[in-house]
């Protein structure tokens, strides 16, 4: 299990940039537009793509902007890789969890014998992360007090909120900071942001 993570290291660090994120989005791209003739499925999706950009781009020029040549050729693209890059991103997203559970499944059946190599490689995750936590934890607090008061409370809860709600939190937290963005532009710019939002609602 080390030497894979020692082998997949410099590719996760490679894929993890953006720019390179944005070469594969592109590339795929391309691939869609140029290969889709040929493929039944690859045109199916290249012609989806094509609407949901379309339709996009018509809604923002109908409702939102007046679009002319370089602003709807530049709104098209930017439109174009932003739906690729959620899907690709969903995708990697859907695998992840997948393989997590193929792992999970190996460990509790103890597949080929990986049930302490993947234990052994959890431990050692599961330690680096306490650490900080320990290393404040005061003196006169017994260890266990402070794993059941912050890692690991009564009833097997976690110690963080559900996910629902760390969702609502994060929708709002954005929705702030529009805000706060809009009225700060509003006020110390040239650019009435929020009369024309006004306008237009």
């Amino acid at each position: 299990m080390g030497l894979i993570r020692l082998i997949v290291a410099p590719i996760r660090r490679l894929a993890s940039s953006r720019l390179v994120q944005l070469g594969i989005v592109v590339a795929l791209i391309l691939l869609l537009e140029n290969f889709s003739d040929n493929h039944a499925v690859l045109s199916q999706l290249a012609d989806a793509l094509d609407k949901a950009v379309e339709g996009t781009v018509q809604f923002v020029s109908d409702h939102l902007l007046r679009l002319r040549t370089f602003s709807r050729s530049l709104l098209t693209d930017s439109v174009m890789v932003v739906y690729v890059y959620v899907i690709c991103l969903l995708i990697f997203t859907v695998v992840r969890y997948a393989v997590r559970l193929l792992v999970d499944f190996a460990g509790l059946t103890n597949f080929l014998w990986l049930r302490n190599t993947i234990a052994r490689e959890r431990g050692i995750a599961a330690y680096r992360a306490w650490l900080p936590l320990e290393r404040i934890r005061p003196r006169d607090c017994p260890q266990e007090v402070w794993e059941k008061q912050f890692a690991w409370p009564e009833g097997d809860k976690p110690p963080y909120p559900p996910l629902h709600w760390r969702i609502l939190r994060e929708v709002l937290a954005y929705l702030i900071l529009i805000v706060l963005v809009a009225v700060l532009i509003q006020l110390f710019t040239p650019f009435p942001v929020l009369t024309w939002i006004g306008g237009r609602i």
